[in-house]
Protein backbone atom coordinates (compact mmCIF):
# COMPACT_ATOMS: atom_id res chain seq x y z
CA UNK A 1 0.00 0.00 0.00
CA UNK A 2 3.14 1.98 0.27
CA UNK A 3 3.71 1.95 -3.39
CA UNK A 4 0.72 3.31 -4.05
CA UNK A 5 0.42 6.14 -1.95
CA UNK A 6 3.94 7.35 -3.24
CA UNK A 7 2.44 7.17 -6.75
CA UNK A 8 -0.44 9.57 -5.34
CA UNK A 9 1.85 11.89 -4.08
CA UNK A 10 3.95 11.78 -7.48
CA UNK A 11 0.68 12.69 -9.22
CA UNK A 12 0.89 15.94 -7.03
CA UNK A 13 4.14 17.11 -9.15
CA UNK A 14 3.35 20.43 -11.35
CA UNK A 15 2.40 20.57 -14.66
CA UNK A 16 5.16 22.99 -15.56
CA UNK A 17 8.24 22.98 -16.82
CA UNK A 18 11.01 24.28 -14.69
CA UNK A 19 13.31 23.02 -15.60
CA UNK A 20 15.84 20.44 -17.92
CA UNK A 21 17.55 20.82 -21.18
CA UNK A 22 15.85 20.59 -24.57
CA UNK A 23 18.51 18.09 -25.43
CA UNK A 24 16.62 15.38 -23.58
CA UNK A 25 13.16 16.08 -23.91
CA UNK A 26 14.57 15.68 -27.45
CA UNK A 27 15.90 12.13 -26.78
CA UNK A 28 12.93 11.13 -24.70
CA UNK A 29 9.85 12.08 -27.20
CA UNK A 30 12.68 10.25 -29.85
CA UNK A 31 12.75 6.84 -28.29
CA UNK A 32 9.11 6.95 -28.16
CA UNK A 33 8.78 7.56 -31.75
CA UNK A 34 10.98 5.47 -32.63
CA UNK A 35 10.00 2.17 -29.99
CA UNK A 36 6.27 3.37 -31.57
CA UNK A 37 7.15 3.11 -35.69
CA UNK A 38 9.03 -0.19 -35.01
CA UNK A 39 6.27 -1.94 -33.51
CA UNK A 40 4.13 -0.45 -36.21
CA UNK A 41 5.75 -1.74 -38.79
CA UNK A 42 6.27 -5.08 -37.48
CA UNK A 43 3.29 -5.56 -36.71
CA UNK A 44 1.51 -4.55 -40.12
CA UNK A 45 3.14 -7.28 -41.44
CA UNK A 46 2.54 -9.61 -38.66
CA UNK A 47 -1.23 -9.04 -37.70
CA UNK A 48 -2.54 -9.34 -41.31
CA UNK A 49 -0.60 -12.64 -41.47
CA UNK A 50 -2.00 -13.55 -38.58
CA UNK A 51 -5.82 -12.50 -39.75
CA UNK A 52 -4.81 -14.85 -43.24
CA UNK A 53 -3.83 -17.93 -41.79
CA UNK A 54 -7.17 -19.33 -40.95
CA UNK A 55 -7.53 -18.67 -45.39
CA UNK A 56 -4.13 -19.25 -46.71
CA UNK A 57 -3.58 -22.53 -44.41
CA UNK A 58 -6.15 -24.58 -44.13
CA UNK A 59 -5.02 -27.69 -44.53
CA UNK A 60 -5.69 -30.01 -41.29
CA UNK A 61 -6.58 -26.37 -39.65
CA UNK A 62 -2.56 -25.90 -40.03
CA UNK A 63 -2.74 -21.88 -39.53
CA UNK A 64 -5.22 -21.91 -36.57
CA UNK A 65 -3.72 -24.95 -34.99
CA UNK A 66 -0.11 -22.75 -35.01
CA UNK A 67 -1.57 -19.80 -33.50
CA UNK A 68 -2.94 -21.64 -30.51
CA UNK A 69 0.72 -22.84 -29.86
CA UNK A 70 2.03 -19.84 -30.29
CA UNK A 71 -0.04 -18.46 -27.31
CA UNK A 72 0.71 -21.52 -25.65
CA UNK A 73 4.57 -20.75 -26.00
CA UNK A 74 3.75 -17.21 -25.11
CA UNK A 75 2.14 -17.94 -21.84
CA UNK A 76 5.08 -20.32 -20.62
CA UNK A 77 8.09 -18.21 -21.63
CA UNK A 78 6.08 -14.78 -20.09
CA UNK A 79 6.84 -16.39 -16.91
CA UNK A 80 10.18 -16.37 -17.53
CA UNK A 81 9.98 -12.61 -19.23
CA UNK A 82 10.59 -10.61 -16.35
CA UNK A 83 14.16 -12.35 -15.86
CA UNK A 84 15.00 -12.04 -19.55
CA UNK A 85 14.39 -8.81 -19.62
CA UNK A 86 16.82 -7.97 -16.96
CA UNK A 87 19.68 -10.20 -17.99
CA UNK A 88 19.42 -8.81 -21.36
CA UNK A 89 18.25 -5.01 -20.83
CA UNK A 90 14.79 -3.98 -22.40
CA UNK A 91 16.80 -2.63 -25.82
CA UNK A 92 18.26 -5.67 -26.51
CA UNK A 93 15.45 -7.78 -25.11
CA UNK A 94 13.12 -5.81 -28.08
CA UNK A 95 15.50 -6.21 -30.75
CA UNK A 96 15.74 -10.25 -29.83
CA UNK A 97 12.19 -10.12 -29.76
CA UNK A 98 11.51 -8.63 -32.89
CA UNK A 99 13.10 -11.89 -34.76
CA UNK A 100 10.72 -14.08 -33.82
CA UNK A 101 7.84 -12.51 -35.78
CA UNK A 102 10.32 -12.01 -38.69
CA UNK A 103 11.11 -16.03 -38.47
CA UNK A 104 7.21 -16.43 -38.62
CA UNK A 105 5.90 -14.64 -41.18
CA UNK A 106 8.98 -16.24 -43.16
CA UNK A 107 7.53 -19.70 -42.35
CA UNK A 108 4.62 -19.13 -44.25
CA UNK A 109 6.45 -18.89 -47.27
CA UNK A 110 6.92 -23.14 -46.77
CA UNK A 111 4.22 -23.32 -45.12
CA UNK A 112 4.12 -26.86 -43.10
CA UNK A 113 3.76 -28.72 -39.52
CA UNK A 114 7.55 -28.82 -39.90
CA UNK A 115 8.44 -25.02 -40.19
CA UNK A 116 5.28 -23.16 -39.11
CA UNK A 117 5.10 -24.97 -35.42
CA UNK A 118 9.06 -24.61 -34.59
CA UNK A 119 8.06 -20.79 -35.67
CA UNK A 120 5.32 -20.12 -33.37
CA UNK A 121 6.97 -21.56 -30.63
CA UNK A 122 10.63 -19.07 -31.10
CA UNK A 123 7.68 -16.53 -31.62
CA UNK A 124 6.26 -17.08 -28.16
CA UNK A 125 9.40 -16.99 -26.31
CA UNK A 126 10.11 -13.55 -28.25
CA UNK A 127 6.47 -12.49 -28.05
CA UNK A 128 6.68 -12.48 -24.36
CA UNK A 129 10.00 -10.71 -24.10
CA UNK A 130 9.13 -7.64 -26.61
CA UNK A 131 6.03 -6.89 -24.72
CA UNK A 132 7.92 -6.83 -21.66
CA UNK A 133 10.61 -4.99 -22.72
CA UNK A 134 8.12 -2.42 -24.80
CA UNK A 135 6.30 -1.70 -21.67
CA UNK A 136 9.31 -1.67 -19.19
CA UNK A 137 11.16 0.91 -21.64
CA UNK A 138 8.45 3.36 -22.42
CA UNK A 139 7.63 3.18 -18.51
CA UNK A 140 11.09 3.97 -17.93
CA UNK A 141 11.47 6.72 -20.58
CA UNK A 142 8.52 8.27 -18.83
CA UNK A 143 9.87 8.45 -15.62
CA UNK A 144 12.92 10.09 -17.02
CA UNK A 145 11.09 13.25 -18.54
CA UNK A 146 8.77 13.67 -15.97
CA UNK A 147 12.11 14.09 -13.89
CA UNK A 148 13.93 15.92 -15.92
CA UNK A 149 10.95 18.45 -16.16
CA UNK A 150 9.20 17.78 -13.01
CA UNK A 151 5.98 16.91 -14.91
CA UNK A 152 3.20 14.40 -13.36
CA UNK A 153 4.22 11.03 -13.93
CA UNK A 154 0.90 9.80 -14.57
CA UNK A 155 -0.05 12.35 -17.00
CA UNK A 156 3.36 11.74 -18.98
CA UNK A 157 2.88 7.19 -18.90
CA UNK A 158 -0.62 7.79 -19.68
CA UNK A 159 0.80 10.02 -22.20
CA UNK A 160 3.42 8.15 -23.76
CA UNK A 161 1.54 4.92 -23.78
CA UNK A 162 -1.22 6.91 -25.51
CA UNK A 163 0.93 8.07 -28.35
CA UNK A 164 2.78 4.18 -28.43
CA UNK A 165 -0.63 2.17 -28.64
CA UNK A 166 -2.08 4.85 -30.82
CA UNK A 167 0.81 3.97 -33.47
CA UNK A 168 0.60 0.29 -32.82
CA UNK A 169 -3.53 0.19 -33.66
CA UNK A 170 -2.71 1.68 -36.72
CA UNK A 171 -1.32 -1.67 -37.46
CA UNK A 172 -4.45 -3.13 -38.17
CA UNK A 173 -5.53 -0.47 -40.41
CA UNK A 174 -2.18 -0.60 -42.67
CA UNK A 175 -1.45 -4.15 -42.64
CA UNK A 176 -5.28 -4.94 -43.54
CA UNK A 177 -5.20 -2.20 -46.69
CA UNK A 178 -1.85 -3.56 -48.27
CA UNK A 179 -2.78 -7.24 -48.13
CA UNK A 180 -6.35 -6.19 -49.70
CA UNK A 181 -4.25 -4.29 -52.52
CA UNK A 182 -2.11 -7.14 -53.22
CA UNK A 183 -4.85 -9.70 -52.61
CA UNK A 184 -7.42 -7.44 -54.60
CA UNK A 185 -8.46 -10.75 -56.75
CA UNK A 186 -9.75 -12.40 -53.64
CA UNK A 187 -7.57 -15.16 -54.18
CA UNK A 188 -5.80 -15.63 -50.83
CA UNK A 189 -4.58 -18.80 -51.11
CA UNK A 190 -2.91 -18.47 -54.63
CA UNK A 191 0.84 -19.25 -54.38
CA UNK A 192 1.92 -16.19 -56.56
CA UNK A 193 -0.16 -13.80 -54.36
CA UNK A 194 0.57 -14.49 -50.69
CA UNK A 195 4.40 -15.20 -51.73
CA UNK A 196 4.54 -11.41 -52.88
CA UNK A 197 1.93 -10.26 -49.78
CA UNK A 198 4.69 -11.92 -47.68
CA UNK A 199 7.88 -10.93 -48.98
CA UNK A 200 6.40 -7.37 -48.65
CA UNK A 201 6.02 -7.85 -45.22
CA UNK A 202 9.42 -9.24 -44.60
CA UNK A 203 10.83 -5.93 -45.92
CA UNK A 204 8.54 -3.80 -43.46
CA UNK A 205 9.81 -5.95 -40.40
CA UNK A 206 13.24 -5.64 -41.19
CA UNK A 207 12.47 -1.75 -41.10
CA UNK A 208 11.37 -2.38 -37.80
CA UNK A 209 13.68 -4.18 -36.22
CA UNK A 210 16.80 -1.98 -37.81
CA UNK A 211 14.76 0.99 -36.40
CA UNK A 212 14.90 -0.31 -32.82
CA UNK A 213 18.81 -0.49 -32.67
CA UNK A 214 18.79 3.41 -32.89
CA UNK A 215 16.97 3.41 -29.44
CA UNK A 216 18.69 4.84 -26.26
CA UNK A 217 19.54 2.64 -24.10
CA UNK A 218 18.46 3.06 -20.36
CA UNK A 219 19.11 1.85 -16.83
CA UNK A 220 16.08 0.26 -14.73
CA UNK A 221 15.45 3.34 -13.00
CA UNK A 222 14.68 5.32 -16.61
CA UNK A 223 17.84 7.17 -17.22
CA UNK A 224 20.26 7.14 -20.23
CA UNK A 225 23.01 5.48 -20.10
CA UNK A 226 25.77 5.63 -22.46
CA UNK A 227 27.61 1.96 -22.06
CA UNK A 228 25.60 -1.45 -21.01
CA UNK A 229 25.99 -1.96 -17.10
CA UNK A 230 27.16 -5.46 -16.60
CA UNK A 231 24.45 -8.85 -17.07
CA UNK A 232 23.35 -10.33 -13.66
CA UNK A 233 24.95 -13.85 -12.61
CA UNK A 234 22.80 -16.47 -15.09
CA UNK A 235 22.62 -18.57 -11.40
CA UNK A 236 21.34 -15.78 -9.64
CA UNK A 237 18.81 -14.68 -12.24
CA UNK A 238 17.02 -18.48 -11.70
CA UNK A 239 17.36 -18.24 -8.27
CA UNK A 240 15.39 -15.24 -7.79
CA UNK A 241 12.80 -16.00 -11.22
CA UNK A 242 10.75 -18.22 -8.21
CA UNK A 243 10.05 -14.39 -6.35
CA UNK A 244 10.23 -12.65 -9.90
CA UNK A 245 7.40 -14.95 -10.52
CA UNK A 246 4.94 -15.77 -7.84
CA UNK A 247 5.71 -12.19 -5.73
CA UNK A 248 3.51 -9.96 -8.08
CA UNK A 249 0.45 -12.88 -7.28
CA UNK A 250 1.05 -11.72 -3.47
CA UNK A 251 0.19 -8.43 -3.90
CA UNK A 252 -3.36 -8.12 -3.48
CA UNK A 253 -3.37 -4.86 -6.44
CA UNK A 254 -2.20 -7.53 -9.04
CA UNK A 255 -4.50 -10.19 -7.63
CA UNK A 256 -7.38 -7.51 -8.66
CA UNK A 257 -6.29 -6.67 -11.80
CA UNK A 258 -5.33 -9.75 -13.08
CA UNK A 259 -9.21 -10.50 -13.98
CA UNK A 260 -8.78 -7.34 -16.11
CA UNK A 261 -5.80 -8.73 -17.73
CA UNK A 262 -7.55 -11.99 -18.53
CA UNK A 263 -10.75 -10.36 -20.19
CA UNK A 264 -8.42 -8.07 -22.28
CA UNK A 265 -7.10 -10.96 -24.21
CA UNK A 266 -10.33 -12.73 -24.66
CA UNK A 267 -11.65 -9.39 -25.97
CA UNK A 268 -8.82 -9.50 -28.66
CA UNK A 269 -9.14 -13.01 -29.48
CA UNK A 270 -12.94 -13.05 -29.73
CA UNK A 271 -12.29 -9.99 -32.24
CA UNK A 272 -9.93 -12.28 -34.03
CA UNK A 273 -11.79 -15.08 -34.17
CA UNK A 274 -15.94 -15.49 -33.49
CA UNK A 275 -16.06 -11.62 -34.22
CA UNK A 276 -14.72 -11.57 -37.92
CA UNK A 277 -16.22 -15.28 -38.49
CA UNK A 278 -19.88 -15.20 -36.95
CA UNK A 279 -21.05 -11.55 -37.39
CA UNK A 280 -18.58 -10.29 -40.29
CA UNK A 281 -18.47 -12.65 -42.38
CA UNK A 282 -21.92 -13.35 -43.16
CA UNK A 283 -22.86 -9.73 -43.29
CA UNK A 284 -19.93 -8.31 -45.60
CA UNK A 285 -18.85 -11.61 -46.88
CA UNK A 286 -14.86 -12.93 -47.17
CA UNK A 287 -13.64 -9.44 -48.54
CA UNK A 288 -15.16 -7.42 -45.78
CA UNK A 289 -13.65 -9.17 -43.29
CA UNK A 290 -10.26 -7.01 -44.37
CA UNK A 291 -12.53 -4.12 -43.98
CA UNK A 292 -14.10 -4.37 -40.65
CA UNK A 293 -10.64 -5.39 -39.24
CA UNK A 294 -9.59 -1.89 -40.78
CA UNK A 295 -12.28 -0.03 -38.93
CA UNK A 296 -11.29 -1.86 -35.91
CA UNK A 297 -7.87 -0.41 -36.04
CA UNK A 298 -8.67 3.34 -37.05
CA UNK A 299 -10.86 3.41 -33.85
CA UNK A 300 -8.62 1.50 -31.37
CA UNK A 301 -5.76 4.42 -32.88
CA UNK A 302 -8.40 7.03 -31.92
CA UNK A 303 -9.05 5.99 -28.45
CA UNK A 304 -5.66 5.00 -27.54
CA UNK A 305 -4.23 8.30 -28.41
CA UNK A 306 -6.79 9.99 -26.69
CA UNK A 307 -7.24 8.08 -23.63
CA UNK A 308 -4.12 8.30 -23.40
CA UNK A 309 -3.94 11.92 -23.62
CA UNK A 310 -6.54 12.86 -20.93
CA UNK A 311 -4.46 10.22 -18.74
CA UNK A 312 -3.51 11.96 -15.47
CA UNK A 313 -3.53 9.05 -12.27
CA UNK A 314 -5.54 6.49 -10.44
CA UNK A 315 -8.93 8.61 -10.90
CA UNK A 316 -8.76 9.07 -14.53
CA UNK A 317 -7.85 5.86 -15.30
CA UNK A 318 -10.85 4.39 -13.38
CA UNK A 319 -13.07 6.23 -15.26
CA UNK A 320 -11.78 5.85 -18.70
CA UNK A 321 -11.41 2.01 -17.98
CA UNK A 322 -15.09 2.14 -16.86
CA UNK A 323 -16.18 3.71 -20.39
CA UNK A 324 -14.36 1.27 -21.99
CA UNK A 325 -15.68 -1.34 -20.28
CA UNK A 326 -18.97 0.26 -21.00
CA UNK A 327 -18.57 0.19 -24.84
CA UNK A 328 -17.96 -3.47 -25.33
CA UNK A 329 -20.54 -4.72 -22.85
CA UNK A 330 -23.60 -2.69 -25.27
CA UNK A 331 -21.88 -4.60 -28.06
CA UNK A 332 -22.08 -7.81 -26.35
CA UNK A 333 -25.11 -7.70 -25.51
CA UNK A 334 -26.64 -6.54 -28.56
CA UNK A 335 -24.98 -9.58 -30.27
CA UNK A 336 -26.81 -11.47 -27.39
CA UNK A 337 -29.78 -10.16 -27.17
CA UNK A 338 -30.89 -8.08 -29.83
CA UNK A 339 -28.38 -8.99 -33.16
CA UNK A 340 -29.20 -10.67 -36.84
CA UNK A 341 -28.19 -10.30 -40.12
CA UNK A 342 -30.21 -7.85 -42.16
CA UNK A 343 -30.01 -6.79 -45.74
CA UNK A 344 -29.76 -3.37 -47.22
CA UNK A 345 -27.44 -0.50 -45.64
CA UNK A 346 -28.05 -1.27 -42.20
CA UNK A 347 -26.52 -4.83 -42.31
CA UNK A 348 -23.55 -2.83 -43.88
CA UNK A 349 -23.43 -0.44 -41.20
CA UNK A 350 -23.98 -2.76 -37.84
CA UNK A 351 -21.21 -5.16 -37.86
CA UNK A 352 -19.35 -1.83 -38.80
CA UNK A 353 -20.30 0.01 -35.70
CA UNK A 354 -19.46 -3.38 -34.20
CA UNK A 355 -16.06 -3.44 -34.95
CA UNK A 356 -15.39 0.51 -34.35
CA UNK A 357 -16.76 -0.19 -30.53
CA UNK A 358 -14.68 -2.72 -29.86
CA UNK A 359 -11.58 -1.28 -31.52
CA UNK A 360 -12.34 1.52 -28.91
CA UNK A 361 -12.41 0.03 -26.25
CA UNK A 362 -9.21 -2.11 -26.95
CA UNK A 363 -7.70 0.73 -27.23
CA UNK A 364 -8.77 2.04 -23.85
CA UNK A 365 -7.64 -1.29 -22.42
CA UNK A 366 -4.26 -1.54 -23.91
CA UNK A 367 -3.28 2.16 -22.87
CA UNK A 368 -5.11 1.97 -19.54
CA UNK A 369 -3.53 -0.97 -17.94
CA UNK A 370 -0.29 -0.10 -19.26
CA UNK A 371 -0.49 3.49 -17.48
CA UNK A 372 -1.70 1.87 -14.28
CA UNK A 373 0.93 -0.83 -14.16
CA UNK A 374 3.96 1.77 -14.62
CA UNK A 375 2.41 3.91 -12.24
CA UNK A 376 1.42 1.35 -9.27
CA UNK A 377 4.50 -1.25 -9.45
CA UNK A 378 7.66 0.94 -9.91
CA UNK A 379 9.64 -1.83 -7.78
CA UNK A 380 8.99 -4.31 -10.19
CA UNK A 381 7.84 -2.64 -13.51
CA UNK A 382 9.17 -6.00 -15.42
CA UNK A 383 7.33 -8.29 -13.19
CA UNK A 384 4.50 -6.77 -13.41
CA UNK A 385 4.76 -5.91 -17.24
CA UNK A 386 5.19 -10.21 -17.84
CA UNK A 387 2.06 -10.94 -15.36
CA UNK A 388 -0.04 -8.81 -17.85
CA UNK A 389 1.06 -10.64 -20.76
CA UNK A 390 0.90 -13.95 -18.88
CA UNK A 391 -2.87 -13.66 -18.57
CA UNK A 392 -3.46 -12.13 -21.81
CA UNK A 393 -1.77 -14.79 -23.97
CA UNK A 394 -3.41 -17.71 -22.12
CA UNK A 395 -6.95 -16.41 -22.27
CA UNK A 396 -6.00 -16.14 -25.95
CA UNK A 397 -5.04 -19.64 -26.43
CA UNK A 398 -7.75 -20.51 -24.64
CA UNK A 399 -10.24 -18.58 -27.48
CA UNK A 400 -8.05 -19.99 -30.59
CA UNK A 401 -8.79 -23.98 -28.59
CA UNK A 402 -11.84 -23.30 -27.84
CA UNK A 403 -13.38 -21.48 -30.57
CA UNK A 404 -14.32 -24.33 -32.85
CA UNK A 405 -16.19 -26.44 -30.15
CA UNK A 406 -18.50 -23.67 -28.57
CA UNK A 407 -21.33 -21.68 -29.65
CA UNK A 408 -21.50 -17.92 -30.26
CA UNK A 409 -24.13 -17.53 -27.68
CA UNK A 410 -21.99 -19.35 -25.37
CA UNK A 411 -18.88 -17.47 -25.97
CA UNK A 412 -20.54 -14.01 -25.42
CA UNK A 413 -22.29 -15.15 -22.51
CA UNK A 414 -18.56 -16.18 -20.81
CA UNK A 415 -17.32 -12.75 -22.35
CA UNK A 416 -19.89 -10.65 -20.24
CA UNK A 417 -18.99 -12.99 -17.05
CA UNK A 418 -15.52 -12.19 -17.68
CA UNK A 419 -16.00 -8.63 -18.29
CA UNK A 420 -18.20 -8.40 -15.08
CA UNK A 421 -16.29 -9.97 -12.60
CA UNK A 422 -13.34 -7.82 -14.01
CA UNK A 423 -14.62 -4.51 -13.40
CA UNK A 424 -16.17 -5.21 -10.00
CA UNK A 425 -12.18 -6.41 -9.34
CA UNK A 426 -10.85 -3.06 -11.10
CA UNK A 427 -13.21 -1.07 -8.95
CA UNK A 428 -12.75 -2.49 -5.76
CA UNK A 429 -8.92 -1.88 -6.60
CA UNK A 430 -9.12 1.68 -7.29
CA UNK A 431 -11.43 2.67 -4.74
CA UNK A 432 -9.52 1.37 -2.18
CA UNK A 433 -6.52 2.51 -3.37
CA UNK A 434 -8.15 6.50 -3.39
CA UNK A 435 -9.76 5.76 0.09
CA UNK A 436 -5.89 5.05 1.33
CA UNK A 437 -4.68 7.96 -0.24
CA UNK A 438 -7.33 10.37 1.15
CA UNK A 439 -6.77 8.87 4.66
CA UNK A 440 -3.10 9.49 4.53
CA UNK A 441 -3.84 13.46 3.32
CA UNK A 442 -6.43 13.66 5.82
CA UNK A 443 -3.91 12.49 8.73
CA UNK A 444 -0.48 13.90 7.11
Amino acid sequence: MVDSMDSHRDEEAPLVITGGNKNSLKNHTRDVHILSSSFLLIFLAYGAAQNLQSTVNTEQDLGTTTLGILYVSFTFFSLFASTTVRMLGSKNALILGSTGYWLYVAANLIPSWYSLVPAAIYLGFCASIIWVGEGTYLTSTARSHSKDYQLHEGTIIGSFNGVFFGYFASHQFVGNLISLALLRDGKEGSTTGTTLLFVVFLGFMTLGSILMCFLNKRDDDGRDRGTPKSSSNFLDSVVSLWDLVVAPLLDKRMLLIIPLFAYSGLQQAFVWAEFTKEIVKPALGVSGVGGSMAVYGVFDAISSLVSGAITSGLSSITLITSSGAFVQLVVLLWILLGYSATTGALGYVYPLLMAAMLGAGDGIFNTQLNAMLGILFKDDTEGAFAQLKVWQSASIAVVFFLYPHITLQAMIIIMIVALVLAVVCFLFLTLHLEKAFSSSRSSS
